[in-house]
């Protein structure tokens, strides 16, 4: 009898059973296979990285409105589902008939939130988590470039204007607006033709805070690549908005195709050029063989 209790008496440190040796490798994986804190942070600054690259162009959080509505509280106002959905799929949500969409193309003069790159339910969920989260601090990170309102001087203008053409070089290394983007005020060819005039933008996007948010951080499909390793800094921000806003305030319209026209008389001018030095190049030699194909021919 004593030696049946000595076997059935529980050896300290072992388990109690099958049950318990299986709740305790279930505790230890859970354990190992839950996130931790470095996993949750590495999502978070993946997060900020992307609103920051994608979103301040349009939005702000606590800044105010800009193309888009200010973000603080967003999701107060409208049910997270509805706002996931809204992230990944804008376009087919507008084209649904939904109110609420309809209502954020009206607001935004009928500007229409573009599909962004890289987008998942999975992140649209950790956006939303990030807006929350800078909508409980007294100051977003997000709240945006605060411009005065007082009058940019001539120096501004001409700094922007300079940089607009790439005569001053941009600090981190960045590519000149001239180069894709044209404005009247620069005379010539105006700038390129691969973007959009810039000639009115300032009046387009609403004014100096939607203007600086969008130099700050361009989302567009082509701009988001050259300024993603190259960002402008807040001085050069503040004198391309400067020499926009000058240039929508003292220039009579937009694109008036008198770059194009210039270009194009520039070209045939250069074609004429180069058949006439050609002709000038080569005439005595081209005469030279014929005479001699007509003497052997006689």
């Amino acid at each position: 009898m004593d030696d049946a209790r000595r076997c059935c008496r529980r050896r300290p440190g072992l388990p109690l059973g099958r049950t318990a040796y299986l709740a305790t490798w279930a505790l230890l994986a859970g354990a190992l296979l839950a996130p931790g804190p470095a996993v949750a942070q590495s999502e978070d600054a993946e997060a900020a990285a992307y609103f920051r690259q994608s979103c301040t162009s349009c939005h702000t959080i606590g800044g105010g409105r800009l193309v888009g509505p200010d973000l603080r509280g967003v999701t107060e106002r409208q049910e997270r589902t509805w706002l996931e959905r809204f992230i990944v799929e804008p376009g087919t949500v507008l084209a649904s008939g939904d109110p609420y969409a309809a209502k954020l193309k009206e607001e935004a003069n009928g500007a229409v939130m573009p599909p962004l790159p890289g987008m998942s339910r999975a992140m649209a969920g950790r956006l939303l988590d990030l807006i929350e989260a800078e909508s409980a601090l007294e100051t977003s990170q997000f709240a945006g470039l605060k411009i005065t309102d007082e009058p940019f001087g001539p120096a501004d203008v001409a700094r922007g204007r300079r940089i607009f053409t790439g005569r001053l070089r941009l600090a981190n290394g960045g590519p000149a607006c001239a180069s894709c983007h044209a404005a009247r005020g620069l005379g010539g060819l105006g700038g390129g033709r691969l973007g959009p005039d810039l000639t009115k933008v300032y009046e387009r996007m609403g004014g100096r805070q939607a203007v600086a948010a969008w130099l700050q951080a361009p989302a567009t499909a082509t701009m988001r690549p050259l300024f993603a390793e190259t960002p402008l800094d807040n001085e050069e921000v503040l004198a391309l908005t400067a020499f926009l806003e000058h240039e929508a305030r003292t220039r009579p319209g937009g694109d008036t195709g008198a770059g194009r026209l210039t270009l194009l008389l520039l070209g045939l001018g250069g074609a004429l050029l180069a058949l006439v030095l050609a002709d000038a190049v080569w005439r005595k030699r081209l005469r030279g063989v014929r005479r001699a194909l007509l003497g052997g021919a006689r």
